[in-house]
């Protein structure tokens, strides 16, 4: 078992969220289809063109780290405030920006993003904004939170392009006023 990421309409009708129809994402198999397209972000598209669904595991320390946060994609702040763990609309925007963010902050870092080089991105872009020695030192604590017992680093390897296609679907949901439910 994991997480999923599912579009669903929002808000509630009822006690119950009802799933958006994966023809909203129909246009992701395009990138799928594509041969250029490499097999992790293809895999990804077709999943959410098929089912408007979003396999959320493999990204969750990713996302938490990107975005300074613990939980994002499980909507952990969601769950305890409405007792449904839903991302909504406006979230899913800030998720969205934030890959986004870090998209064209890591494209001069090359096709692979791994946990050395999402740890570059995040060095250049807090050392100049503001109380940048206090936000560095924050950032080295999760960074080192992220290491295991012998301080090997997670063995992360996402194509760039993966994480392009994950911000569009968070994008694609706060653009139509789509939520994201958090099913485990």
């Amino acid at each position: 078992m994991g997480l999923d990421n599912v579009a669903v309409q929002w808000p509630a009708t009822g006690r119950f969220y009802d799933p958006v129809a994966p023809a909203e994402f129909v246009d992701f198999a395009g990138i799928a289809e594509k041969p250029s397209t490499e097999a992790p972000t293809a895999a990804l598209a077709g999943h959410i063109a098929r089912t408007g669904t979003v396999r959320a595991t493999a990204y969750t320390e990713l996302i938490d780290l990107l975005l300074g946060l613990e939980g994002v994609l499980y909507a952990t702040d969601a769950a305890a405030e409405d007792e449904d763990p839903v991302i909504d609309p406006d979230t899913c925007a800030w998720i969205a920006g934030g890959l986004e963010k870090f998209v064209t902050g890591h494209a001069g870092l090359g096709a692979t993003v791994t946990f050395d080089t999402v740890a570059e991105v995040l060095r250049t872009a807090l050392s100049e904004g503001r109380l940048a020695e206090q936000q560095l030192k924050w950032l080295e604590g999760r960074l080192d939170a992220l290491r295991d017992d012998d301080g090997g680093a997670p063995q992360w390897s996402f194509p760039l392009s993966e994480l392009a296609v994950l911000a569009s679907f968070y994008r694609r949901c706060a653009d139509r006023g789509f939520a994201v439910y958090a099913e485990f």
